[in-house]
């Protein structure tokens, strides 16, 4: 009867120890499959940051893209253009920052450095990417001139900055000559009776 009862409670013991290590494997192969799962789960939400960080949120003051002057003629009659700015010219709106009760003479030398806005308020051509100087530009062109006078509104009006300034009085020159632009001459009336006077005394 002995044997027998050894027998059995050896055999007992070897399915519980069996059991046990199943049980510890089975166990110690869903710990690895979750820490897997978590390492996978935590890489692709990196991933998705850097790329949200990367390409879906461009920087706003990067101004290193040229703007074809096509979009930019074709942006001054879009929706868009006319949301934002209404009927108003583009610089109407602008206040330009300065300490103390009266503004500076002269507004700044430029608004970009390094491709890049440099300052937290900039002028009204560029804080817009697509508001491009050009000759061919016309339409943002006469918003700078004067309808009485025909000259260039003083930067001190517009509120550009002398960079800005200096584009637009080349611009402005180059569509002129090339007849973009129309311009009056300005006439001067002489009294000729003073010379046809002076030459019949001296023939009489």
């Amino acid at each position: 009867m002995l044997p027998i009862a050894r027998g059995i409670y050896s055999g007992l013991a070897n399915i519980t120890r069996n059991s046990r290590g199943a049980l510890h494997t089975a166990s110690a192969l869903r710990c690895k499959a979750e820490t897997s799962t978590e390492e996978n789960d935590a890489a692709a939400n990196e991933g998705e940051s850097e790329d949200n960080a990367s390409g879906s949120a461009p920087d706003p003051k990067d101004r290193s893209k040229a703007i074809p002057v096509e979009t930019s003629i074709r942006y001054l009659k879009s929706a868009a253009y006319k949301q934002t700015y209404g009927e108003d010219f583009v610089w109407t709106q602008y206040r330009r920052n300065h300490k103390g009760m009266y503004a500076p003479r002269k507004t700044r030398k430029t608004c970009i450095r390094q491709n890049r806005i440099s300052t937290g308020n900039p002028c009204p051509i560029c804080r817009d990417e697509y508001l491009v100087l050009d000759y061919r530009n016309t339409e943002l062109l006469e918003q700078f001139i004067s309808p009485h006078s025909g000259d260039v509104l003083s930067y001190s009006k517009t509120g550009l900055c002398q960079k800005s300034h200096l584009r637009l009085m080349v611009a402005v020159q180059q569509a002129r000559d090339s007849g973009y632009l129309t311009y009056d001459v300005p006439f001067r009336e002489y009294d000729y009776n003073e010379y046809y006077g002076q030459e019949q005394k001296q023939k009489a």
